[in-house]
């Protein structure tokens, strides 16, 4: 199984993914839909994707992981319709 360096980059230069922590130091992957960001944990994976309506153009460096801590912490779970 390959083994991910630490040294390897925390950021996409693409604009529409980006990897950063949470308050507690999992790793979620924001990834950018065009009209949503969709947040998946990448270190945990029981915890439930989330998803949150955003008109950002894309996941720039502008944009600071601390701000996608909060549209994190903002974004619902996703889960199964009954």
């Amino acid at each position: 199984m390959p083994r991910v360096s630490a040294s390897s980059p925390m950021h996409r230069k693409s604009g529409g993914e980006r990897v950063f922590p949470d308050a507690l130091g999992r790793l979620w992957n924001a990834t950018h839909t065009g009209e949503a960001i969709v947040f998946t944990c990448i270190s945990d994976g029981r915890q439930s994707g989330r998803a949150l309506a955003t008109d950002v153009a894309s996941l720039s460096d502008d944009i600071g992981d601390e701000t996608l801590r909060a549209w994190l912490n903002a974004a619902p779970r996703i889960g199964t319709l009954s």
